[in-house]
């Protein structure tokens, strides 16, 4: 009897979908302020699952998180028919971010019909107001940047600009967008820098404006001249630029602050003419991410100012993939920050990318337990995602653990006895507290058993 449950258990292990698991890892406090993963679903902890997994690809370059939903946009995801042609249709995977299940995906069209190509959706994001959008990637001999809206109902796309380049064209890999992309309840700037140049384009709409314009003084785009290290005389491959929300009413979408992380340099805070606010420069060397990961995101919790920003990428020394967060220092200024965790402490994974560099982050804010929290969502591409949750109030998972909920979601279903199977089959990481069921200090075949028959009674 218990090899024939523990076969079914086996053959039930293709049928599953996609689920998450929980780092494992212990987070101390500072300052009174807790961090604890709710999920992950990664390469380290849940390795069988995720290469199963569609967004395990070169061309999942990117995600975001948005009012409980994570979005993975995938160019070049599946193979669709347009008349007597064929593209390579971009499909947009949803999972939910309460607990990393999936959701069904998001096939994207244009005018009613698929939308693909090249790197189709390479960048996806969120405006301040909720709004979804993509842009693609484009090379340094195209002028034009098509940035679209996302209808997170039906996957069709619909032109939000077109964004031109002006005079100097340099190759797009990623954008960040701040304010409405809409423009009806907020001014609009979207912004991008050049690969391999030191050219950083910049389109500005005002609140109920019909068109974008240049946002560098009209200019659409502004050759810096000021790095870190100075070394550096232009941005590497697929920087990134991440703009900050200003202090007041007045100037709180106008993006005048923004990072720039560009390959072989350390996130950089620039003002709107391109000169230096704060940078690496005085920054304890221990902290310096590796050259070859870009990433960088920020918010506020407790009265202080945090930043993320990518440590590594997959080929880091130790563990790859990680993040580090941060206080900033005074007057929210790289300078004096100090390190309060590496997310995971234990890596999401070392597999290579393709070099695409990016390293996704955002949060939302919340409470939990009646205090105020920070929801954050980490993504690497090719190695994997998860939500941390950071406050005085968070609890681990948001519920208690018990015996047999593996994957610690909440419920025991068969995705509880995949995870136990691949502890038992060293795929992923060992967790006695969930998956030991009878205490011996091992999991085996006793335990799946244990598993299923709870299965079997509830059903």
């Amino acid at each position: 009897m218990k090899k024939i449950l523990l076969s079914v258990a086996l053959a039930v292990v293709g049928m599953a979908s996609s689920h998450a698991a929980v780092d494992g890892q212990t987070y101390q406090d500072v300052d009174g302020i807790k961090i604890v993963n709710q999920w992950i679903f990664d390469r380290v902890h849940t390795g069988a699952e995720f290469d199963k997994s569609p967004i395990a690809n070169n061309y999942a370059r990117t995600a975001v998180m948005s009012n409980g939903v994570i979005y993975v946009a995938r160019s070049e995801a599946q193979l669709a028919v347009v008349g007597k042609d064929s593209i390579q249709q971009a499909v947009i995977y949803r999972f939910d971010a309460a607990t990393g299940k999936s959701l069904p995906q998001l096939d994207v069209t244009l005018a009613g019909k698929p939308y693909g190509g090249l790197l189709a959706v390479n960048s996806i994001g969120v405006d301040n107001f909720g709004h979804i959008w993509v842009a693609p990637y484009t090379s340094e001999k195209l002028a034009d940047i098509p940035f679209y809206s996302l209808n997170v109902q039906s996957g069709e796309l619909s032109l939000v600009a077109t964004l031109n380049k002006g005079e100097k064209i340099a190759r797009t890999d990623y954008y960040d967008v701040i304010g409405d992309i809409t423009v009806e309840k907020a001014q609009c700037n979207i912004m991008s820098a050049g690969a391999r140049s030191s050219t950083v384009y910049r389109w500005h709409a005002d609140q109920g404006s019909k068109s974008f314009e240049g946002g560098f003084d009209g200019d659409k785009a502004l050759d810096f001249s000021e790095f870190y290290p100075q070394t550096v005389t232009q941005w590497g491959y697929a920087p990134v630029v991440k703009m900050v929300l200003g202090s007041d009413d007045e100037s709180k979408y106008s993006g005048e602050n923004f990072y720039i992380d560009g390959f072989d340099s350390a996130p950089i805070l620039y003002n709107n003419t391109g000169g230096i606010i704060s940078s690496f420069e005085k920054v304890d060397k221990e902290l310096y991410p590796e050259a070859c990961t870009n990433g960088v995101a920020e918010f506020n919790l407790e009265g202080k100012n945090f930043m993320i920003y990518s440590k590594a990428q997959y080929s880091g020394v130790g563990h790859g993939c990680q993040a580090n967060i941060v206080e900033l220092g005074e007057g929210a200024t790289l300078e004096g920050m100090k390190l309060y965790w590496q997310i995971p402490a234990d890596s999401l994974g070392q597999q290579s990318d393709g070099g695409n560099r990016v390293h996704s982050f955002n949060v939302e804010y919340g409470t939990e337990n009646g205090q105020p929290c920070v929801t954050v969502f980490t993504y690497k591409c090719q190695n994997g995602m998860a939500i941390y949750k950071i406050g005085k109030g968070v609890t681990a998972g948001g519920s208690t653990i018990k015996k047999g909920d593996v994957n610690q979601d909440g419920k025991i279903d068969v995705t509880d006895v995949t995870e136990a199977i691949n502890m038992i089959l060293k795929k992923t990481k060992l967790n006695l507290e969930t998956a030991d069921m009878n205490g011996d200090g091992k999991v085996d075949e006793t335990d799946v058993n244990a598993i299923i028959n709870i299965i079997l009674k509830k059903a």
